[in-house]
């Protein structure tokens, strides 16, 4: 009885090399893989697959980011050559704002908190209260609000070099008045910034620009109370895609 359970045993084993080991093979030999598997290498797939993030064009010329020198909350002056070789966000914020402010650093920390592993990663956040935002000031938001990524500069300056930056190079709405909340008001958008320095975007079904990223809306939500979108998923994607070229 022993010696025919054996011999089952061995027929099954046959059987099951002849029919599945040649299978294995070669889905091995065409890469196939399992579900399982191809949900491991989902990022891999990204980076493979994915087209090429398209440039802002403005006037049949790639929009670049203009100029820029301002000091950060260690005190050292910082400019757009700074940035140069890294994919960086850029956003316009004061320390003072309690309306979309806080909501757009929470987003920006979860995004350097996801990006620990790039180096050429970066954020460029300027003050548009630059008379109360001191390096004093900004150097404590910082710690405050758990921000560590060396290439994460917090600027301050001459107000009306920043609100051009903002308005003219960025063509982010940015406005100071004592009927805003808080004394000033702004779009709440980031820009994302390649590595030689050019604003790149998202297109529309139609093909036109989505220019900028929603960064008021915070990154746990898929819609805020006004039925906005959440875009930091949006943003990640192609601030991945950014650093893999």
């Amino acid at each position: 009885m022993k010696n025919k359970k054996n011999i089952f045993t061995i027929i099954l084993v046959i059987v099951f090399g002849l029919v599945f080991v040649p299978r294995i093979i070669d889905r091995l030999v065409n890469n196939d893989v399992s579900r399982s598997e191809s949900r491991s290498l989902k990022l891999d797939n990204f980076e493979k697959n994915i087209e090429s993030l398209p440039y802002l064009i403005i006037n049949d010329e790639r929009k670049k980011v203009p100029g820029f020198k301002f000091v950060n909350q260690n005190g050292e002056l910082i400019s757009n050559e700074f940035y140069l070789g890294k994919v960086y966000i850029v956003e316009f914020f004061f320390t003072t704002c309690t309306t979309i402010c806080p909501i757009m650093n929470t987003n920006l920390v979860h995004i350097q908190n996801s990006f620990t592993t790039f180096p050429n990663f970066g954020i460029a956040s300027f003050s548009i209260n630059p008379e109360y935002d001191t390096v004093n000031i900004l150097r404590k938001y910082a710690k405050d609000n758990g921000i560590e990524n060396p290439n994460w500069n917090l600027m301050t300056g001459e107000a009306d070099e920043i609100y051009e930056l903002a308005n003219d190079g960025f063509n982010l709405y940015t406005a100071a008045s004592s009927d805003f909340i808080d004394g000033f008001e702004h779009s709440g958008y980031f820009a994302l910034v390649d590595k030689e320095g050019y604003i790149r975007c998202r297109q529309d079904e139609f093909g036109n620009p989505k220019i900028y990223y929603k960064g008021s809306v915070n990154f746990k939500e898929k819609l805020d109370l006004n039925g906005e979108a959440e875009e930091i998923t949006v943003l990640k994607e192609d601030l991945l895609k950014l650093l893999n070229e």
